[in-house]
């Protein structure tokens, strides 16, 4: 491994353990093994360096998402709920890759170029072989629903993050699932406490509600 890999795979872990903010040059030197001169050799400056390596761990966390998808549910939306769930369930082990999203999100504000590299990592995650082929979507789909589907998943993929990020308990993909079976005029099949009621009084009242 050069130097220049040495020093991405040094920013990388110094991001994942530090933060990109707290990340010096001294860090990057200490966690890679090469040297301060280096840096501006192979990058110009650490703030490159940083971007570049934000920039490789972004396009590395769609490959996170290989979750073992069930095939021929019954119910598209109980398929739907279990593949979320496993979704959900890896980001405890990946927590620092999550954060890391972020940061680049809100570093790309003043940097073009990281912003541009962004942009077409996430095209790449909305696009028809993206998210929606990796999380599964039972049927063949046609480009444009395929695509449609995968801006739905990334839309929803990095809301989810966020909200686990900040608080854990504000996750529920079992509320997510039952949400879209009201949106869609269906009951709920969750229901805290209690049993399902009947389709016809949870449209009354997220009618009566509508109407408040």
């Amino acid at each position: 491994m050069g130097h220049r890999e040495q020093l991405l795979e040094g920013a990388k872990r110094c991001i994942m353990e530090r933060g990109y903010a707290h990340t010096t040059a001294r860090h990057i030197v200490a966690a890679s093994g090469a040297n301060l001169a280096s840096i501006g050799y192979h990058f110009g400056s650490k703030e490159a360096l940083l971007r570049e390596a934000l920039i490789e761990m972004t396009q590395d966390w769609v490959d996170l998402w290989r979750v073992a998808v069930p095939t021929h549910a019954a119910d598209p939306l109980e398929g739907f709920e279990k593949t979320w769930a496993q979704v959900v369930e890896s980001f405890a082990e990946n927590r620092p890759l999550l954060a890391a999203n972020f940061e680049a999100l809100t570093c790309a504000e003043h940097a073009p170029d990281l912003r541009e590299r962004l942009s077409d990592a996430l095209e790449s995650a909305a696009a028809p072989d993206g998210l929606a082929n990796l999380l599964g979507v039972e049927g063949a789909l046609d480009e444009e629903s395929a695509r449609a589907v995968g801006r739905l998943y990334l839309t929803l993929l990095q809301g989810l993050m966020a909200q686990w990020l900040i608080s854990p308990d504000l996750v529920s993909v079992t509320d997510l699932t039952d949400g879209l079976r009201v949106l869609l005029r269906q009951p709920p099949i969750h229901r805290r406490g209690g049993h399902p009621r009947p389709e016809r009084e949870v449209l009354g009242t997220a009618s009566s509600a509508n109407n408040g």
